[in-house]
């Protein structure tokens, strides 16, 4: 087999591909005993049809478009291999030659394969690279903030007879109207006021109403058939509680920790609040570092993967392919496959390996994230083909915490910035660190175990409940000859 192939575009590349008669004649004899085992032909037993047989009666076209068909995905993959190229999606493929159709032995398969290719990428001297994060200090503030959260998730919820006011809890009834006809009604829901995770306008329509008093505000549906249009909204107000916290002493420090005293749970909290704002300078130098790799690598983007991206985008939100939620996504749609191209550069230059121990906690983690029982989730990714996905994903986030090594990391005073434990040494796996750094950034109470969805402001004393608040990866795909 030959091949050879033509840069029609910095991202689009064309492939010739010569088979010779010998390399086709297995795909040939394959053709002519599958069509044998399908065609009845009388006087011979299924499976026992001979070729010039087969030929008279099918045609020797279809034997030679059977065997073609048969060999294009292997020929492709392999002429792939031997050039050298690195597709994205689906090739376009023309055969312009097939062996002789009159029986007679000679002649030779030539097809071409227009495909996506990925960009070549320059990526820069990471040696030279310094980034300055914040210096780390724990204030007081900082540790009585950690310290009423933790009073917060202790808290109780006390009945009182005045008008609603901010981080109140209240309970709720609500109907909504579109002109005359009602959309949607809720009764007995809990609520925060001030916490803004319902409808736009109902906070300031709740401030001062009291227990059995109702108003009308109008504003904007987000959600259901609706959503969108203008509503006239009547909040009705069951009840208001307002949360107690238990006193900053010795005897909650025993309650809530493992502490007898308030000042050595203090001192717990403020090292803590160390912890994450270190985790904090290490999500932060990640986030530099990809910004910055951003805006100095310039490079053009295949048009056609991205058309491919934002057409499977929007058929899984169930839209037309002309929609113009289409070109509204674009934008986001191109810088992901960007930084999916620089990491995935990034991870060939530096070597990074993706272990099965590493992908199978990165599979565990995911799904956990997801809600999903992590049997079910990683069955489920393995029967949809997405586990090279996770693991593409995985070498990326691998290459970025790598990539920080060689870097130069300094304080706002321009001293140098550790972050060995979050981005790990040569010698051990950085990605999981600074997963759980981001993590920990991430989260709203990070020292705090985040409170669990509580119970109905109405229903019960505690005070949790009301704080509630294919890609550029596609790999090479099998062609035919249609």
């Amino acid at each position: 087999m030959k091949s050879a192939v033509e840069t029609l575009e910095p991202t689009r590349a064309k492939l010739t591909v010569e088979v010779s008669y010998e390399e086709l004649k297995p795909s040939i004899d394959h053709a002519y005993s599958h069509i044998a085992e399908q065609v009845n032909v009388p006087g011979f037993r299924k499976g026992k049809v001979p070729a010039r047989i087969i030929d008279q009666r099918v045609g020797r076209a279809a034997v030679i478009e059977h065997a073609v068909n048969d060999a294009l995905p292997n020929l492709y993959r392999d002429a792939v291999a031997e050039t050298g190229i690195k597709p994205l999606g689906q090739p376009e493929v023309d055969v312009t030659e097939v062996p002789n159709l009159t029986g007679a032995v000679g002649g030779q398969l030539t097809f071409t394969a227009e495909v996506d290719v990925r960009p070549e990428i320059t990526l820069p001297d990471l040696s030279t690279y310094e980034i300055a994060v914040d210096s780390v200090e724990v204030t007081d503030e900082d540790v009585e903030q950690r310290l009423e959260s933790l009073r917060e998730r202790f808290g109780t919820l006390v009945g009182v007879d005045r008008a609603a006011a901010d981080d109140d809890f209240v309970s709720i009834d609500l109907r909504a109207t579109v002109g005359e006809e009602e959309v949607d009604s809720v009764t007995g829901t809990s609520y925060q006021v001030g916490a803004g995770t319902m409808l736009e306008g109902m906070d300031e329509a709740i401030t001062g109403l009291s227990a059995g008093e109702s108003t009308t505000f109008t504003t904007t549906l987000v959600g259901g058939e609706r959503a969108g249009e203008e509503a006239e909204v009547t909040v009705t107000v069951n009840s208001v509680k307002e949360r107690e916290l238990p006193a900053a002493d010795d005897e909650f420090a025993e309650l809530a920790s493992e502490f007898d005293t308030i000042e050595e749970l203090r001192a717990d909290l403020r090292e803590q609040v160390g912890k994450d704002k270190n985790s904090n300078r290490a999500v932060a130098a990640r986030d530099q570092l990809l910004e910055r790799l951003r805006g100095e690598i310039e490079f053009p983007l295949p048009k056609n993967a991205v058309d491919a991206e934002i057409k499977a985008h929007l058929e899984a939100e169930g839209k037309a392919e002309d929609d113009p939620h289409g070109e509204e996504v674009r934008e986001d749609t191109e810088k992901a496959m960007r930084d999916q191209f620089i990491l995935d550069e990034l991870a060939q230059a530096l070597e990074v390996q993706v272990g099965q121990n590493e992908l199978l906690e990165f599979l565990l983690s995911t799904s956990r994230q997801y809600g999903m029982d992590p049997n079910e989730f990683i069955q489920s990714a393995g029967q949809a083909g997405q586990i090279p996905v996770f693991a593409g994903e995985l070498a990326r986030n691998k290459a970025l915490a790598v990539a920080l090594r060689k870097v130069k990391v300094v304080d706002g005073e321009g001293k140098d910035v550790d972050l060995s434990d979050f981005i790990g040494s040569d010698d051990e796996d950085a990605a999981a660190a600074l997963a759980e750094a981001a993590a920990v950034a991430d989260a709203a109470e990070p020292a705090v175990e985040s409170a669990d969805s509580a119970e109905s402001a109405d229903s019960g004393d505690s005070a949790d409940s009301a704080d509630s608040g294919d890609s550029a990866d596609s790999a090479e795909s099998a062609p035919s000859a249609d």
